[in-house]
């Protein structure tokens, strides 16, 4: 496993970059030897803060702690991206489903008529999967929602995150 380690409002002593690449690569049994991890440590006021981000395959392994003291950052933030990977490791269901194109089931452009202006387009490779298998995508990724195709019906849904940690699922309508 390979690191890249970011200082930001902090200088990255040998001690901390020693303590991350220690830490860390506890984790690298999970990994290949060419995935890279991204590491940033960070400044604010009295908060310490680690970031960690790690790509791999089709997803992304992501964590950030804040704590009064780095090195107690660095414990924790390793301590979360370990649980987030037994659970990935122990939830996909089948990572070889072939994968469908989402230009396929939405509109070419994006028509601008009432004045709205989009300032940013993202385009990603979008998966067969079952909504709980998306829901874990979601969670490992920190986002409140995530776009998917449904195993079950073959057609784009969405998770998102409810109040109450639950989830809702929308499904177009034929």
């Amino acid at each position: 496993m390979k690191f890249v380690i970011i200082g930001k409002n902090t200088t990255v002593t040998p001690g901390l970059k020693a303590a991350v690449e220690d830490k860390i690569g506890k984790l690298s049994k999970y990994f290949d030897e060419d995935t890279t991890a991204h590491v940033t440590l960070s400044v604010v006021r009295e908060e310490q803060k680690v970031e960690v981000t790690i790509p791999v395959k089709g997803t992304i392994i992501r964590s950030e702690q804040a704590s009064s003291d780095m090195y107690v950052s660095i414990d924790l933030v390793e301590e979360i991206i370990e649980r987030q990977l037994k659970k990935y490791r122990n939830k996909i269901i089948d990572r070889h489903q072939a994968a469908g194109d989402i230009a396929d089931y939405a509109p070419e452009e994006n028509v601008d008529d009432d004045g709205i202006k989009i300032v940013r387009s993202k385009k990603f490779e979008i998966k067969p999967m079952y909504p709980e298998d998306a829901c874990m995508q979601m969670d490992l990724l920190g986002h409140n929602f995530y776009v998917f195709i449904n195993a079950e019906t073959d057609q784009v849904n969405v998770v998102y995150k409810r109040k109450g940690d639950t989830y809702g699922l929308i499904e177009p309508e034929v």
